[in-house]
This record gives structure tokens, sequence and C-alpha cells, in this order.
């Protein structure tokens, strides 16, 4: 018998004994297997070792299942040295055992078995029985590949994606990708989706990234179905639809796709094809969190801090925070840095700011490297250092973020690290403002009212301050206020001027403030009133405005608004030229200091000067009435004792009959004015007065008659006043 003739013998035998043995298989014969078997068909022990592994036709028996496997597979059938190797890799009806299984699948690739194949190229790729070779894994994968085995041909794509075993090759990786997943594999149509999406060996196609993404997506794959919520988010490839996203956003993620779950978090916080809703958002935050998701945490974090979803809690914040800063998400660490600054959630630590500050500034986080040059121009957490706050304002004003642009402007205009330059400053403060930050409209406002780096321009000066007004800044609203009211760059109107200087003193704006009494006492765009004015020139006052301190002291001098009085008009003047001394010694100022003093005690000594000659005047005044009153009586008196003389001397004598001790006392009574029940105080009150009318200092001008007269009237006062002490 020739070599032809012998191979068409065995594969004559070979398939009579196929059909011979799937007859008992088709027919679920479990007899018939077995007689078959038994009698060593290589077949029906393969077949019957299927039955016993799945249970068909008998109760599943792993032992059984090997036994059969083993008889067939030790007589060369693939399939069945295949499906031993199986339950070596898996342990069932044998201990796990990785080299048996590599040994056993081995055998049945030789013979062309693309199932082991593929299985003895994942041996190979993981290190399972084997040592690791990616080469060897390649060379199988390609192998089962070339056969149709879609997973092999999907797991060839990775190799060749990656330079696993061979140099990386993208075109041959979306080549093999393409064969898995025109069979429908949803993987290997994920990952295509991925090359299409990248343009890795092909041409970036965002409609072929969709249709990939989609095959996947449809049959559950998870990463297909988030990546595809992605594209209708970000409008690649199909129109933007929130609602389509957050329907794949929502598939993937109940399948516990973490990066979906974060995405459906941040759907629901900013209500994008759902109704804003942040319960749900801190819900989806949460898990992927709890999994390690750094910016799930940042987010959680942030939640925390606004009171979104849960309560404010700056506990929880630091929490979340430090768990992503510590995996390096810069956001988080910029705003742990915040919280520690403020002393939020952690005792204040400047320096432990300035650490976290500088983690997340050296990643490029501009928020984190304008507060580390906030750090260094206050000299919070390391040394006051002007050109190191510059050197981090400029890398974040670089990335158009606002503050740093406001902040690098302030440094130019001040002249602090840089020197001094107003049209830079302008530059700067511009770029802020464009941006809608406040600050900066206001400073630039100022920078035209003032003609500082750009020509003098009210309307100009009128338009920033108008912007940041209309954004709550006090600064600006007070500003457009006095713009209004001394009518730059708009015309002039008191009303209008009040209003937006009420708004700026509410918020509790000193200059303001006094401003805004300033209207009320001239009566300036409101009706005048003396109360208000004092109220808001108090209130300004009491923040330290020496202006308003000194205005103060005037309206309590002059009882404006409020009861007149002295000692709190002293006290309020004291306060402005203490203020003044501070000031001015802290810049060295010693003779503006001399002459501002100088001049308010000017005005002080101008006040006392008015005050004493109003109260001596009013004393003169008083002892004119008084010594005129005297002159009147005396003369009454005088009248008396004429009309006396002319009496008969007998009449008089009645008159003048010798007094009892108690018509004495009585006498006594009425000449010092006193009444009944009279105490020492009375007395001595009454002697003083009764001194005062007719001390010989008062009569010795007079005529001799009426100075004869207050003598004795004068004598009579000590003698009372004697007598009256003693009783």
């Amino acid at each position: 018998m020739n070599i032809l003739q012998k191979i068409c013998f065995v594969l004559l035998l070979t398939t009579f004994s196929s059909v011979y043995g799937w007859d008992c298989f088709k027919d679920k014969n479990i007899d018939n297997c077995s007689v078959k078997a038994e009698q060593g068909n290589a077949e029906s022990q393969y077949h019957l070792g299927v039955m016993y592994q799945r249970g068909d036709g008998v109760f599943r028996d792993y032992n059984e299942a090997v036994k059969w496997y083993r008889k067939s597979a030790e007589q060369g059938h693939s399939d069945a040295q295949y499906n031993l190797g199986i339950m070596y890799e898996r342990g069932h009806g044998v201990p796990q055992d990785y080299k048996e299984a590599v040994k056993w699948y081995k055998k049945s690739a030789e013979q062309g078995e693309s199932l082991a194949q593929y299985n003895l190229g994942v041996m190979y790729e993981r290190g399972d029985g084997v040592p690791q070779v990616h080469k060897e894994a390649v060379k199988w994968y390609k192998e089962s590949a070339e056969l149709g085995h879609s997973g092999a041909q999907y797991n060839l794509g990775i190799m060749y994606e990656r330079g696993y075993g061979v140099l990386q090759n993208y075109k041959e990786a979306v080549k093999w990708y393409t064969k898995a997943a025109e069979q429908g594999l949803s993987g290997a149509q994920y990952n295509l989706g991925v090359m299409y999406e990248r343009g890795h060996g092909v041409p970036q196609d965002y409609n072929e990234v969709v249709k990939w993404y989609k095959k996947s997506a449809e049959q559950g794959h998870s990463s297909g179905q988030f990546n595809l919520g992605l594209m209708y988010e970000r409008v690649h490839g199909v129109p933007q639809d929130y609602k389509e996203s957050v329907k794949w956003y929502r598939k993937s993620a109940e399948q516990g796709h973490s990066e979906a779950q974060y995405h459906l978090g941040v759907m629901y916080e900013r209500g994008h094809g759902v109704l804003q809703d942040y319960n749900e958002a801190v819900k989806w935050y949460r898990t992927p969190a709890e999994q390690g998701h750094s910016e799930a945490q940042y987010h959680l974090g942030v939640m925390y801090e606004r009171g979104h979803g849960a309560p404010q809690d700056y506990n929880e914040v630091v929490k979340w925070y430090r768990k992503s800063a510590e995996q390096g998400n810069a956001s988080a660490q910029s705003n742990l840095g915040v919280m520690y600054e403020n002393g939020q959630g952690v005792p204040q630590d400047y320096n432990e700011a300035v650490k976290w500050y500088r983690l997340a500034a050296e990643q490029g986080d501009a928020s984190a490297q304008s507060n580390l040059g906030g750090s260094y121009a206050k000299g919070l957490g390391v040394h006051q250092d002007y050109k190191e706050a510059v050197l981090w304002y400029r890398k974040a004003a670089e990335q158009v973020h606002s503050g740093a642009q406001y902040n690098l402007g302030g440094m130019y205009s001040k002249g602090q690290g840089v020197h001094q330059d107003y049209k830079e400053a302008v530059l700067w403060y511009r770029k802020a403002a464009e941006q809608g930050h406040s600050g900066a409209q206001y400073n630039l406002g100022v920078m035209y009212d003032e003609g500082r780096g750009v020509v003098q321009d009210y309307k100009e000066a009128v338009l920033w301050y108008r912007k940041a007004a209309e954004q709550g800044h006090s600064g600006a609203q007070y500003n457009l206020g006095i713009m209004y009211d001394e009518g730059q760059g708009v015309p002039q109107d008191y009303k209008e001027a009040v209003k937006w200087t009420r708004l700026a003193a509410e918020q509790g704006h000193s200059g303001a403030q006094y401003h805004l009494g300033n209207n009320y006492r001239k009566g300036q765009g409101v009706p005048q009133d003396y109360k208000e004015a004092f109220k808001w020139t108090r209130l300004a006052a009491e923040q330290g405005l020496p202006q308003a301190q000194f205005r103060l002291g005037v309206m309590y001098s002059k009882g404006q608004g409020v009861h007149q009085d002295y000692k709190e008009a002293v006290k309020w003047y004291r306060k402005v030229a203490v203020a003044i001394v501070e000031e001015q010694s802290k810049n060295k100022g010693v003779l503006l200091t001399l002459a501002i003093i100088g001049l308010i005690l000017i005005v002080f000594l101008r006040w006392v000067y008015r005050l004493i000659r109003k109260i001596i005047l009013g004393r003169v005044h008083k002892e004119q009435e008084r010594e005129k009153e005297q002159v009147h009586r005396e003369q009454e008196r005088q009248c008396c004792r004429e009309k006396e003389r002319q009496e008969p001397d007998q009449s008089r004598k009645k008159r003048e009959k010798p007094k009892n001790s108690n018509e004495k006392k009585r006498s006594y009574e009425e000449i010092l004015g006193l009444s009944s029940g009279w105490t020492k105080s009375d007395l001595k009150s009454a002697y003083r007065n009764k001194c005062q009318q007719t001390h010989p200092d008062k009569w010795k001008d007079f005529p001799e008659d009426i100075a004869q007269r207050l003598e004795e009237e004068y004598k009579e006062v000590q003698e009372a006043y004697k007598y009256l002490s003693k009783k």
C-alpha cells in the first residue's frame, strides 16, 4: 500500500469514526455512546465527555467528563484535547493546573484547532503555565485569527496597537479589529471606534466612530455605551443631544462603569438632559468616588462645600478633596489649599496651604498658581516675595485666569516685584475686565478716571464703573455715585448719585456711608434730614474713616441730628487726631502730620473760643439784668424812706416797737429770702446769692445814698447769716 493509499484509508477511517460517534451524541443516547466509547471510539468518548460536562442526558459530572476527554485526547482527538485543557485551566474534575492546560492546548493547537490556538495565545500572554512570552502569544493568535476566530483577531489587534510581541502597527491593529468587529465582537467594535476617534491607523472620522460605538453599545458593551454618550454630549459625529447622552451614560453606569457614573453625576449637577437634581448628582458621584475615581471625589467635595445635595460639611469637603488630591488631582489640591488657608474643616495652616497650592501649580492649575502668587504677595506660609508673586500670577494670567490677570495688573500699578508701569497695569486689568472680573472693571475705571496709563476719559471711567457696579462691586457703586454727583462723564444727577451711593453704603462701604450722610445733611438728591445724616456719618466713623469722625464731632458740637454733646464731640475729634498720627507715623510724614494736627487744633480751639465767649457773654448779660433789678429795688426803698421821714415821729415810733425774738428770727430769714423748712445748704446758697447782690464791689461806683443803703443791707446779710448759722 503506497503513502497516498494510507492517507486515504486514515481519512476514511476518521470520517467513519466521527459519523459513527456523532450519531450517539445527536440522539443523546447515553447507552449507545457509552457502548461505543467503551469500544474505544474516540469521537464517542469525546461526545460522552461533553454530555457529562454539560449534563445532557446524564447528571453533570466533571470527573466523568475528564475521564472520557482524556481517553479521546490520548487517541489524538483535537476537540477532546482542547476541552481537557479547559478542564485543567478551570479546575473542573481535576485540580487546577495551568501547565497541564497548556500541554493539552498545544496538542490541539498543533492540529489546527483555532479555539486551542486562541487559548494557548492567552496562556502565553498572561504567563499562565508557561513563561510570559508575547511573541509566542502573537504567533498563536495569528494562527487562530487566520482561521477566523474573532477573539484571536481582537487580541491580535490589541497586540499590534500596543506593540506587544510585535512592532507597534496601528494599521495592522485596525485590520484585525475590523475582522473581529464584522463578526459582531463588541470589544473589537468598541476598539475600532477608538482607532477612528484618535486617527490611529485610519483617518479620523467621527461618523465611523459613532457607527462602531453604537454597534458595541447596542450589544451592551459598557465602555461603548459610555463613549457613545460622550459623542452625543460633545457633538462629535452626531448633533448635540444631552438626553441621548444621559441615556447611554445611564446604561453604562448601571453596569458599574465608574466613568459613566461620574459623567451621569455631572449631567444631574448641571441639569443637562435631565432636570437639575443635586441629590442624584451626589448619588452618582459617591459610587465612583468610593471606588477611587479622583474626579468624582473632587466633585463630591465641591457638593459638600456648597451644600448641594448634601448638608454643608467642611470635614467631608476636606476628606474628599484630600482623597482626590493624593491621587494627583490638581483641582482638588488647589481647593484643599484654600481649605487650609481659610481654616475650614482643618486648623488654619498657611504652610500646608502653600504645599498643596504648589503641587497643583506645578501641574499647571491656574487657580493654584494665582493662589500661590497671593501667598507670596501677602507672605502667608512663605517669606513675602513680590517677584515670586509676579512669576506665579503671570503663569496663571497667561492661562487666561481673570483673578491672576487682575492681581498682575495690581502689581504693575503699585510697582511691586516689577517696575511700576501703568500701561502694563491697564493691559492686564482690561484682559480681566473683559472676562467680567468686577474688581478689574473697577480698577480700569479708576485708571480712566485718573488718567493713569491711558488718556483721562470720564465716559470710559463711567462705562467700567457701571459694569462693576451692576455686579455689586461696592467701590464701583460709590465711584459711579461720585461721577453722577459731580457730573463727570454723565449729566449731573443727584438722585442717581444717591441711588448708587446708597447701594455701596448698604454693603458697608465707609466712603459711601460718609458721602450719603453728606447728601442728607445738604439735602442733595434727598430731602434734608439731619438724623439720617447722623446715622450714615456715624456708620462711616465707626469704621475709622477720619473725615466721618471729624464730621461726627461737628454734628455733636452743633447738635445736628443728635442731642448736643461736647464730650462726644471731643471724643471723635481725638479719634481723628490719633488716626492721623498713626497713619503718618507709618509713612514717616512728620511735617504733614504736624500740619494736619495743627489744623485740627486750630478748628478745635476756634470752637472752644466761641463756646467760652458765648458762656461769658451770657453771664455778663445776666449780671447786667441783676444790677438793673437791684437799682430798681433800691430806688423803691429810697422812695419809701423819704415817705417815712415825712411821717410824724409818733406814728414812726409806733411802727418801730421793739421786736421780740420770734420776729427777729423771721426778719433774718426774710433778709436772706429763706422759706420755711430751710436746710443748711439752702442757707449757704441764699447767703452766696445775697453777697453777690450786695457786695461792696457792686455799689462802690453808685451814688452815695444808694451805696449807703447797699452797705447797710450787706451788713444785715452778714448778721443774719451769723445768727442763722449758729441756729
